[in-house]
C-alpha cells in the first residue's frame, strides 16, 4: 500500500487554528486530543480536527502546508467553510468523544 501524507487543521473552541503535516493522521489527531506533545495546541487545547487532505507525497504535503501557514486567516475559515461549514470535529468517532460540534 502507497503511504500518504495528510495536510490538517484542528481548532479549539475559541476558534484558535493549528495547521499540521503527518503521516499518520489518527495517531497525531490522538497526540493533539490527549496533549502529548508539549507546546502551542496542548497550551490552547486545540484538538478538534476540522479540515484534512491527503497527498501521496512529503514534499507535496509540506508544500501545501506551507502553503496554509502562509494564507491570512480569512483564506483559512473560508477553506474550512467550503468543505465542514458546520465545523464538526472530523475526529469525533476516531476516539469516542462525546460530541463533534464546534461553537461558531
Amino acid at each position: 500500500m502507497k503511504k500518504q501524507w495528510y495536510v490538517y487543521i484542528l481548532t479549539n473552541n475559541s476558534s484558535t487554528l493549528y495547521v499540521g503535516v503527518t503521516n499518520d493522521l489518527e495517531r497525531r489527531v490522538y497526540e493533539h486530543k490527549q496533549k502529548l506533545m508539549p507546546g502551542f495546541t496542548g497550551r490552547y487545547n486545540i484538538s478538534q480536527l476540522v479540515h484534512y487532505e491527503v497527498y501521496d507525497s512529503p514534499i507535496h504535503a509540506i508544500e501545501r502546508e506551507k502553503q496554509l501557514k502562509n494564507w491570512r486567516r480569512e483564506k483559512k475559515v473560508a477553506l474550512i467553510r467550503a468543505a465542514n461549514p458546520r465545523w464538526l470535529d472530523l475526529a469525533v468517532d476516531w476516539f469516542g468523544d462525546e460530541n463533534g460540534r464546534s461553537p461558531r
